[in-house]
């Protein structure tokens, strides 16, 4: 990405906003491009301004953060900026929630300001936020309940097997280069797959096609002390 990285940020809690805009306007490539103290003025200001990344509290007046990522995600236009949640608590259904609905990724307010800022550059780059402990706990605890509701599996009937076995690469948190390296292909083809059965199940974010592989039963919870799902 050229240029700066435009950041809108939604929170409620004007200390906790007024701390993040601080942090990314003193960080070289970075831009605050606007501030949301709800949802609503969320989803407004990201039609307005038009940002690289959202900074999304989930629990806001007026809007919450699940509704105001599924407003900015489904708007019309081909600019759809990545949408990072904010949260207290590691485990949180909202924030699964806010993945099913496209978010990239999560953040607990309590990070400290170098992994926040890593992780806008992260998300900015194209990658979902891996933070591998909670985000697989998060994952399989909320994805065996619907699974076992019988929800996922027939969204899985339009890839081909090709399709499918990079979906389910894609949900053990592999990168394209090492599904690539796994699957001996090359990194242009894996991408290509990848849009393709992300245009086919329409998903808006790679942490979408991670939650859709748990709710299909492509990916089951890894064993204790085996090898991370994300």
């Amino acid at each position: 990405m050229s240029g700066a990285i435009r950041v809108l940020v939604a929170d409620d809690q004007a200390l906790i906003r007024a701390g993040l805009v601080s942090l990314l306007q003193v960080t070289p490539g970075t831009e605050v491009v606007g501030e949301a103290a709800d949802g609503a003025e969320a989803v407004a200001l990201a039609a307005q301004t038009r940002p690289d990344i959202v900074l999304m509290d989930i629990r806001m007046p007026v809007l919450d953060g699940i509704a105001a990522t599924r407003r900015i995600l489904d708007a019309v236009g081909e600019h759809r900026p990545r949408i990072v949640v904010l949260t207290t608590f590691d485990l949180d259904e909202y924030v699964y929630t806010a993945l099913q609905a496209g978010a990239s990724g999560f953040l607990l307010k309590d990070m400290p300001p170098q992994r926040i800022i890593t992780a806008v550059h992260t998300i900015a780059g194209g990658d979902i936020l891996v933070a591998p402990q909670i985000t697989r706990r998060l994952i399989e605890a909320y994805a065996s309940r619907r699974r076992a509701a019988g929800i996922g599996g027939k969204r899985l009937r339009e890839l081909t097997a090709r399709e499918t076995e990079v979906l389910r690469l894609v949900g053990t948190g592999r990168s394209n280069t090492e599904i690539a390296d796994h699957l001996v292909l090359s990194e242009a083809t894996v991408k290509t797959h990848v849009k393709r059965l992300m245009a086919k199940l329409g998903l808006n974010s790679r942490a979408q096609a991670v939650v859709v592989a748990y709710e299909s039963g492509l990916c089951v919870p890894s064993a204790p002390g085996g090898d991370a799902a994300v």
